[in-house]
């Protein structure tokens, strides 16, 4: 048996742990580095043509978990960037496309605007809000990332958008309008709503939006929660209206009583007076609340309580014209 010196024993103590060292050194080179994984992130899928300034557009979204539609109107002149107009439907919205396109003449009236306009496709009863959870007759519906974060980029890419940004709608889309732009103040620089209600925490504004998901077998716990959950009051427009200042803004309601388009040219004379009468008398209540609130906190508005009108298509394509000189002051037009 031979004896090591400590000295030498201290040697081979080195060289072991070098060797050892150098070994591991090695191994790390053939193991593979476990790296974060990025966010998916929305893409756009195909671009369908409708006419040659009239396009249907299919978003990859991650957030809402399938492929989304929209259809984007073009400005007759795309020879520089412009900005967007984003059109919300009402309860009634489905996949079939956009009642801006078919009811609101929305095709004729941006014939000659230099914007690009984007019409959302589907979102029945949806408040194009984020639910907490899917819904199982609604289904998943994350709207407000979607149109808030994942699409704007995409048009912005792919339509030469110049970043402004303005939303309008109808109905539940007009609450939806105005719920999108306190809640996304960087995106929109200005916000029209058509005969909508903004109050999701009293009892009134909380009972409408059930009735309006319930309309559809969907159930509004799966949107915001239980009545008392957070979320209801994080989504009330009144409650946060001063998340609406500095936006160019324009609401309107009629009274509800029958005008100059409950007629016997109107198919649907009757039903707007029978339905649409009580229904717009409510959200003329509602637009009141609001304009009220935006004047005690000084910020400006354009408000048209109309004397006469229903909750009516008619009507709201009327509204769209008469909403253009805020949105286009908004959009710097």
């Amino acid at each position: 048996m031979t004896c090591m010196t400590p000295g030498r024993r201290s040697r081979v103590r080195s060289r072991a742990s070098a060797v050892v060292a150098a070994i591991a050194a090695v191994t790390m080179l053939f193991v593979p580095v476990q790296h974060a994984s990025a966010a998916p992130v929305a893409t756009i899928d195909r671009v369908e043509s409708i006419t040659d300034r009239w396009v249907r557009v299919f978003v990859d979204s991650p957030a809402m978990g399938s492929v989304v539609e929209v259809q984007v109107l073009h400005p007759k002149n795309r020879s520089t960037p412009r900005p967007t107009v984003y059109l919300l439907d009402g309860r009634s919205a489905d996949s079939s496309g956009s009642h801006w396109t078919d009811r609101g003449g929305a095709v004729e009236f941006f014939a000659d605007k230099d914007v690009n306009v984007v019409m959302t496709v589907g979102g029945t009863a949806s408040y194009y809000t984020d639910w907490q959870r899917a819904d199982p007759t609604l289904g998943t519906y994350r709207w407000e990332t979607f149109l808030t974060k994942e699409l704007p980029p995409l048009i912005d890419s792919a339509f030469d958008g110049n970043g402004r940004n303005a939303v309008a709608g109808i109905s539940m889309g007009a609450q939806a309008a105005m719920m999108l732009a306190f809640r996304a103040p960087q995106v929109y620089s200005a916000v029209a709503s058509y005969s909508g209600c903004y109050s999701t925490t009293d009892d009134l504004g909380q009972a409408q939006m059930r009735l309006v998901v319930a309309s559809f077998r969907g159930d509004a716990d799966n949107m915001f929660g239980p009545p008392t959950d957070p979320e209801w009051a994080a989504h009330d427009v009144i409650g946060n209206a001063d998340g609406l200042r500095g936006k160019a803004i324009y609401i309107s309601a009629g009274s509800g009583l029958p005008g100059p388009f409950e007629n016997l040219a109107n198919p649907d004379a009757l039903n707007s007076v029978l339905f649409g009468g009580p229904i717009e008398a409510i959200t003329n209540q509602c637009t009141q609340q609001l304009a009220g609130r935006l004047a005690e906190l000084g910020i400006p508005a354009t408000v048209n309580h109309r004397p006469v009108g229903t909750h009516s298509w008619p009507y709201w394509t009327q509204e769209l014209a008469n909403s253009w000189p805020t949105l286009a002051a908004g959009l710097g037009q």
